[in-house]
Parts: structure tokens; C-alpha cells; sequence
């Protein structure tokens, strides 16, 4: 049996160029093979046959990787004439349909033979080959006859029947590098879009294309530049904010080093015929008894696009294309049918028109009010706003049409032009007869988009529901939102946030996808009233910011052109930006959280883009997630500004200077957002010559052991100003604590009053009741406890106390902490007062503060985890006396 690529007596031709690949048994291969082929024939110019060649392709691959679950070897051999294309797979023993077996060749629904019954139909020549490992099935597919020396020709045309171009066709050239940033800029294209070279070059082709695309539905720029071929229509932004509609023509290209970039060649939409590729020929009538082509795809063209989005604007194109007209329409009802959105447009300024809703029942009268229907308008200056879609398009005729599915109305498809009388009900028979070919096809479509996009919608909720939660911070809460929104839902974003029922909204947070947008959006948005604060639920329209900023962008053009009295300003450039910037359709929705509306949600589009329901409803369901989390939020702001305020009142508001004794402190309380814990200090004045001190733990942490502190705290202060010496002191703060019956905890603590002296030395007396104890440090390095051990309060009614006395020589140092300190822990490893006496014997000469801090980075040492407890750490150090 003949191998592939051999010349057989099937092969008419001396073959000029070959292409081979082998695809995996895997589904995403046929699509690759498509891909593939398509590639090769139009690299070959033979784009007469792409779309047969395509269609073989497909059906036959499909029978190898998915049906008989072998790789396929696809070899594409060009000759003078044609084309022909050889599949193989390595499952020989797989039959072929044959005539009269007992399962019918021409079943339309059966799945074994299909690409057979597509090579009788379409292919010129075609047959099946064996070998002991393969079975290759080949077809030839020849080209359309031509005149000689021409790819493409069309009749001779009277002048005023010709394709309608300025005085001078400019065609603008974009070069596009692989990611996606402008590399090249012609001439034509600063006249056309105002940009000079320098001004582009660099930066994304997607900052200035208005291509309209729903995040994860559809075709985008994106995707569009990296395609080997692509041909339509869409918008580009010119400098001064508006969008100028242009028909395109990529090709991508590759480099000697191999780099691939893409070349656009662009002209003004209605002069698309200087770029736009001629229909196919249509078959010869004499083959048609040998084809059954399906009716949608003589209308859409074979194969049909893939995603709705692609279906919907080839409808378009192929309607206006079919009835000779300037553009065509497609717009998609609402579940309700009681709407109308704009999907797909050409010869119109589609970035302004994508996604505008329109009624079904329009507001004129007579026969031709309902989308319902099939309508011809002869001339739509004699009935204004009949065809709200059209209104400033300069289309005087149009003829609409209904797609409908099973008795329900799915669409609407209408195609226009700008002369009057141009349509009659011979025109709307043969566009609805289009119609109800594509209608199902749209509607499944339209279908697998809306479950895709729930499917996405879903799990951004999710997500968002989960960083939502994440955060009680309410500026984080703020910028959350604004990021959930951007660039997903909406081009910019802005929070409104309202304190309380009596206050104005105040603007919290601005955000743009482009950040050099977002102190003009903010500027801009600050000379605006707020929206209302309407508590109703849904997104509501709200046009100031795109008059405002359409009048400050005719302001400052005026100044361009010396037709104001004030001077042109340097800020033109953001003027303009920012008007492109908010110059589409701006939606307000409520923040309501607890009955009460806490702020406004607001979403903008850039210049004359439009909000899809789909998502205006996706935005109406995070704005009430993020409305209660913005009111968690400043709940736990309030009450953790409240707990603080409290807390702070608990410490000492300060240190006092005493004469000839250097003090340091520091203080951590344990567990997030407690200032005051269970242990606590003070160094306070007792009178002029006497300064009390202490340091204690109360047992626990949190809210119930700081009240517990702040009544010792203030106990300590008042007795020791009544003149009482430590142990009276104690007895009554632990008579105070004990009254505190259920409430009560109990409380180690080490309390002390100190003399300055005369000779630079300093007394002092302590009590060390069930507290750590202190630590004296010699000037010579020595380390040795400054005090006994005694009873802790809070648990004995009597008690007796003594106090002791410690003399602090200059260069001496006394240490107090709390056990926070000293059961700093590391899996069964204790710092403890051996490991605390250690680090203190290496401060000897290091002033006070020197002193705690050295301690404190010990301890945080010991241990890779945080601490758990709180911790106080007091040094009182006397200097030495200094010598000149």
C-alpha cells in the first residue's frame, strides 16, 4: 500500500511545497490540526480553499484521535492547481463505510464515516489508502479558475456604484511585537488616531483599541494579535478621547531571528473595501447536486466561529454583506424578553453601541414599534427614534428582523444604509429566512456563554467572599473592593462612604486600570456632587461624571483652538485622557448593611462603552458582600478605638525625671490589639524627695486582668501618697482586691520607694510579694536578688509583709521584670532566672535603656514563635559620677 507523501496515480500534479505534523490522540488536536492546516494554505495564498481544506481536516482527525484513539499524521502537498491533504491514523484494522452495509453511509447523525461523507461533498478527488500499520484517507481540493496573473477579481462597476474613499486613502500600520506593545507607527496613523510616533511606541496596542470583551467570553485583542490571520472591525481611541471606528487587517509575521510580531494595516470603517478580503466564490451550480450543505453554514460561512461572540459579529458582517447594506446590527433579548442589548454591530461605532439596552416594544407606534416582528423603514427622518439604535448614524433605511426559538423571542437582527428606500419586504423575507437558519445556533451559544459566565461568576464570589472576611481593616476592606471590581467588572471604580445617617458621602477610594488615570478620576470626581445615598437595590445610571468630563474635554479643545478667552493649560493631555477615561456608562450601587445604606459602590466604562446586565448583576451581589464587610469593619474600628482609649488610660502617662537616677521601661501586651494585658508598671512621685515604683502581674490576660491592673495601679498611686510605708500599701490593695469577691484575681507584685542621695548613690526600700525577684548588677558584673520572697496578694486575708532596703551605689543597676520574662519558652527550654541573670551580667556599664533593650532582644531571641505573655521589663540604673 502507497505511504504517505509517495506520488500515486491520484496525484495529477508535480507537487511545489509539502507541510507535515502529527498530532497527539488527545481533543485539543483537532482544534491544533485545524490550525495547522488553515496556517499552511493561507502562508501557500490558496485561501480560495481554507475553509473546505478546514472542514475535511477536522472531521478527518476527529475520526483518528477521537474515534479510533491513534495519533494522526496530517501532510499537506501544494500543487499548480490545488491542494491536496492526506490523514493518517495507525489503527488499520478500522473499517470504512461502505454502500449498502447495514448501517446507512448518509445518516447525518452517525459518527463513524461523517469525514467520508464531507470528502464526496466538497472534494474535488478523494479515496482511502492501507498499509499493514495505517489507513490514510487523502482528498484534493482544486482551485477556483481565475485570470491569468490574478488571485482575485470582481466585475467592472459604474462609478457611482464603487466603494465611497477621501480624496487621499490613508491606511495606518501598527506593528505589533509578541507582547503586545506597539513597535512601529507610520505617518497615516499619527493623521488618522493624533498620535505621534513617540507617543505610542512602547505601550500596548489594548490602551488605545476599543475592543469591546467580556473577561473569560470570547475572542480578545489579545488573543486576536496572536492568530496568523485576522480581519475586522473595531474601534481605536484618537487623542482627543473619542473613538474612531476602523476596519483592520492582521497578519502575523516573524523576523529573521525568528521573533514572531503582528502587522495591522487600518483605514476608516467605511472605507473597509481598500482592506476587506472578497467573499468566496460561490460553487458552481453544476456541483450542487453533489453537495448538502447545511443552509447556516452557506450564511455564516464554514467552520462557524467557535464563541458566541465571533458567531454573533460574523452574522453581522455576512447580513449587510447579503443585502448590499452600510452596516448590520445584532442585538440579544433579555431572559424577561423585555429588552434588547446590543451584541454586535458593524459600519456602526460599535464601542459606543456593544452592550446599550434597548426596549423590545419601542416607544413609536405603528406596525413597526416591536422588535417582534419583521420591519422595513423606507426612511427613518420621516418617523424620529423609531430605531433607537440608529439615532445619530446617519442610516435613513433599515429592515429588522426577530430570531426566534421555539415561538420565543431571542434577537433581533437589522441591516441599514444610508439612503432612503433602500429595503422592501423581498429584502426582510430573504434576512428573515437568514434568521431562522442562525437563531438556534445563536441561542445555544448565547446559552454555553451565560452558564460559563455563572460558572466564573461563582467563583469570583466565592474568592471575593473569602478576602472579604479576611480583613477588619476598613482602608484594606476599601481597597479590596475597589480591586475585585478592577479591571474585572468595570474600567474604574470610586467608594463613597457615609459615617453616619446625618453625614454627607465622602469619596474613600478612587481606582482606574491605568494608574497614571487615577489622580485625574479623583480630581474630576471631587468637583461632583456625590450620588444620592438611594437605598434601593440594582444599579442605577448616573451621568455627571461623563458631562462633567465632556464638557471640561470641549472646554480645553476650545483652548486648543484659540476659540476661548483663557489660555491653553499644560494639563490637556490629562483632560482628554481623563474624559475618555469616564465617558462611557457610569452605574451607582448602594453599599446597605444593617438596614442602613453605610456608602455607594460607582463603576464607569470608558468613552461610549456600555455595562452587560450579566455583569451589572455580578457587581449588585459583591456590592452587598462588601457593604457588610465594610460595616464589620467600622464596627470593630470603633470598638477597637474605644478598647485602646481605655487601655491607654491604664498606663502611666509618663515617666518622671529623677535626679541622679536614669529609669527605662518596656511593655508588650499579649494577644492582637491589647495595649494594657495582665502585668503592668509604674513610676510615679511620691513627694519631693521620694519616688514610688512597681512592677506586677495579674493573673491572666486580656480585659479582666487589665481591670484588675488598673485598680492596682491607682490603689498604689493613692495610699502611697497618704504617707503609708510598702507593707500598709500592699495590705490594703490586698483587702481592695479580695472585695472584688468573683471578680477578683490574684496578683504578684514588687513594689518599692526610692531616695535620691546626696553622694550620687540612691535608697530604696521593696517588697516583693510572689513576684520574680529583682536583680542588683554591681558595677564589678556581679548579679544577686535585691529582695526575699513573700506572699502574692489576692488570696489570704491576713497578711504580713515586710519591706527591705537596697542601696544603689553609682554604676549599680536594678532589674525588675514580670515572669513573662522569665518563663520565656522554646519546647521544654525555659530562660528562666539563671538564663536572665546571664544576659544581665553582660550590661555592666550600659546605660538604662541600653539595659531593657538588651533584655527584651534576649528574650525575643530564645524563641522563633511570638511571645504568648505579656511582659514588662523596669531597670533603674544610677550613673556614675562623671571626671573631667
Amino acid at each position: 500500500m502507497a505511504e504517505p507523501g509517495v506520488d500515486t496515480c491520484t496525484r495529477s500534479s508535480v507537487i511545489t511545497a509539502r507541510a507535515a505534523a502529527t498530532f497527539e490522540p488527545v481533543g485539543r488536536s483537532v482544534a491544533t490540526a485545524r490550525a495547522f492546516v488553515r496556517d499552511t494554505l493561507q502562508g501557500w495564498g490558496y485561501t480560495d480553499v481554507v475553509d473546505d481544506a478546514v472542514v475535511l481536516t477536522s472531521e478527518l482527525v476527529t475520526n483518528a484521535v477521537i474515534h479510533a484513539g491513534t495519533a494522526a499524521d496530517v501532510l499537506c502537498l501544494r500543487t499548480e492547481n490545488g491542494v491536496r491533504i492526506e490523514v493518517a491514523d495507525r489503527y488499520p484494522e478500522r473499517e470504512v463505510p461502505l454502500q449498502g452495509s447495514s448501517r446507512s453511509v448518509t445518516d447525518p447523525d452517525s459518527e463513524n464515516g461523517r469525514g467520508l461523507l464531507l470528502c464526496a461533498a466538497l472534494a474535488s478527488r478523494w479515496g482511502v489508502e492501507y498499509s499493514p500499520t495505517r489507513k490514510q484517507v487523502w482528498f484534493q481540493l482544486d482551485l477556483p479558475e481565475r485570470p491569468v496573473g490574478t488571485r482575485s477579481a470582481g466585475p467592472v462597476l459604474p462609478t457611482e456604484l464603487l466603494p465611497v474613499a477621501d480624496d487621499r486613502v490613508r491606511v495606518a500600520v501598527a506593528q505589533i511585537d509578541r507582547h503586545g506593545a506597539i513597535t512601529a507607527w507610520n505617518e497615516d496613523a499619527e493623521h488618522l488616531f493624533g498620535y505621534a510616533a513617540d507617543q505610542v511606541v512602547g505601550k500596548p496596542l489594548g490602551d488605545l483599541a476599543a475592543w469591546p470583551h467580556t473577561p473569560g467570553i470570547g475572542t480578545g485583542i489579545a488573543e486576536a494579535l496572536r492568530l496568523s490571520r485576522w480581519e475586522g472591525s473595531y474601534g481605536i481611541r484618537g487623542t482627543d478621547g473619542r473613538v474612531i471606528p476602523v476596519y483592520a487587517s492582521h497578519l502575523r509575521v516573524r523576523d529573521t531571528n525568528g521573533e514572531p510580531s503582528t502587522v495591522c494595516l487600518l483605514v476608516r470603517d467605511y472605507e473597509r473595501a481598500v482592506l476587506q478580503s472578497p467573499p468566496r466564490t460561490p460553487v458552481d451550480s453544476s456541483n450542487e447536486s453533489r453537495s448538502s450543505t447545511d443552509p447556516f453554514e452557506v450564511f455564516i460561512g464554514s467552520p462557524a466561529p467557535d464563541d458566541l461572540d465571533g458567531l454573533l459579529q460574523r452574522t453581522v458582517e455576512r447580513a449587510r454583506d447579503m443585502l448590499d447594506g452600510d452596516a448590520a446590527f445584532l442585538l440579544l433579548a433579555t431572559d424577561d424578553e423585555t429588552e434588547l442589548e446590543v451584541r454586535a454591530t458593524t459600519g456602526l461605532p460599535s464601542a459606543r453601541q456593544r452592550f446599550a439596552r434597548v426596549p423590545v416594544e419601542a416607544a413609536g407606534t405603528g406596525r413597526y414599534s416591536s422588535a417582534r416582528m419583521p420591519a422595513v423603514h423606507e426612511d427613518l427622518s420621516a418617523v424620529p427614534g423609531s430605531v433607537p439604535l440608529l439615532n445619530g448614524t446617519g442610516m435613513r433605511s433599515v429592515v429588522t428582523v426577530p430570531l426566534k426559538v421555539e415561538g420565543r423571542l431571542t434577537g433581533s437582527l437589522g441591516v441599514a444604509a444610508e439612503a432612503a428606500g433602500r429595503y422592501s419586504n423581498e429584502e426582510a423575507l430573504r434576512l428573515q429566512f437568514a434568521a431562522d437558519r442562525i437563531a438556534l445556533a445563536v441561542e445555544s451559544a448565547r446559552l454555553g456563554e451565560l452558564e460559563r459566565l455563572r460558572r466564573g461568576s461563582l467563583s469570583f464570589l466565592v474568592e471575593a467572599s473569602d478576602l472579604l472576611a479576611g480583613t477588619l481593616d476598613r482602608d484594606q476592606t476599601l481597597a479590596l473592593m475597589a480591586q475585585m471590581t478592577v479591571p474585572t467588572l468595570a474600567t474604574w471604580c470610586a467608594v463613597y462612604t457615609i459615617a453616619d445617617p446625618t453625614s454627607e458621602p465622602y469619596l474613600s477610594y478612587v481606582l482606574h486600570e491605568d494608574e497614571e488615570r487615577i489622580d485625574g478620576l479623583k480630581a474630576l470626581l471631587a468637583k461632583i456632587p456625590p450620588p444620592e445615598p438611594v437605598p434601593s437595590p440594582g444599579a442605577r445610571v448616573w451621568t455627571a461624571p461623563a458631562d462633567v468630563a465632556h464638557r471640561a474635554a470641549l472646554r480645553t479643545s476650545m483652548r486648543e483652538l484659540g476659540l476661548a478667552s483663557t489660555p491653553l493649560s499644560s494639563g490637556i493631555g490629562t483632560t482628554l485622557a481623563t474624559a475618555a477615561a469616564v465617558g462611557g456608562e457610569t452605574v451607582v450601587l448602594p453599599l446597605v448593611a444593617r438596614n442602613r445604606v453605610i456608602g455607594m459602590l460607582t463603576l464607569g466604562r470608558p468613552t461610549d462603552d456600555h455595562f452587560r446586565q450579566e455583569i451589572l448583576e455580578l457587581a449588585e451581589d459583591l456590592s452587598r458582600r462588601a457593604a457588610l464587610a465594610l460595616d464589620n469593619a467600622r464596627l470593630y474600628s470603633e470598638r477597637m478605638a474605644i478598647s485602646q482609649s481605655l487601655q491607654r488610660s491604664l498606663l502611666p502617662p509618663g515617666l518622671p525625671q529623677i535626679p541622679g537616677v536614669e529609669v527605662d521601661v518596656i511593655y508588650r501586651a499579649a494577644g492582637e490589639g491589647n495595649e494594657v494585658g495582665g502585668d503592668f508598671y509604674d513610676l510615679f512621685p511620691i513627694n519631693d524627695d521620694a519616688y514610688g515604683f512597681a512592677i506586677g502581674d495579674v493573673c491572666g490576660t486580656g480585659p479582666e486582668a487589665a481591670a484588675v491592673t488598673g485598680l492596682a495601679r491607682h490603689a498604689l498611686r493613692l495610699l502611697a501618697r497618704e504617707g503609708l510605708g510598702g507593707p500598709a500599701v500592699l495590705e490594703r490593695l490586698n483587702a481592695a482586691i479580695l472585695d472584688e469577691g468573683a471578680r477578683s484575681r490574684f496578683l504578684t507584685l514588687l513594689y518599692g520607694e526610692l531616695w535620691p542621695q546626696e553622694d550620687g548613690s540612691a535608697l530604696l526600700k521593696v517588697v516583693c510579694a510572689g513576684h520574680p525577684l529583682p536583680l542588683r548588677l554591681r558595677q564589678d558584673g556581679t548579679v544577686e536578688p535585691a529582695a526575699e520572697p513573700q506572699p502574692l496578694l489576692g488570696v489570704m486575708d491576713d497578711l504580713e509583709l515586710y519591706e527591705e532596703t537596697v542601696t544603689l551605689a553609682p554604676g549599680d543597676v536594678l532589674l525588675c521584670v514580670t515572669d513573662g520574662v522569665t518563663e520565656r519558652r522554646e519546647g521544654s527550654r525555659m530562660l528562666g532566672d539563671d538564663g536572665l541573670t546571664e544576659v544581665l551580667t553582660t550590661c555592666t556599664g550600659l546605660t538604662a535603656g541600653a539595659v531593657t533593650a538588651r533584655i527584651m532582644r534576649a528574650v525575643e531571641r530564645f524563641a522563633a514563635e511570638p511571645p504568648s505573655d505579656d511582659m514588662a521589663i523596669l531597670a533603674m540604673r544610677v550613673p556614675e559620677p562623671h571626671t573631667d
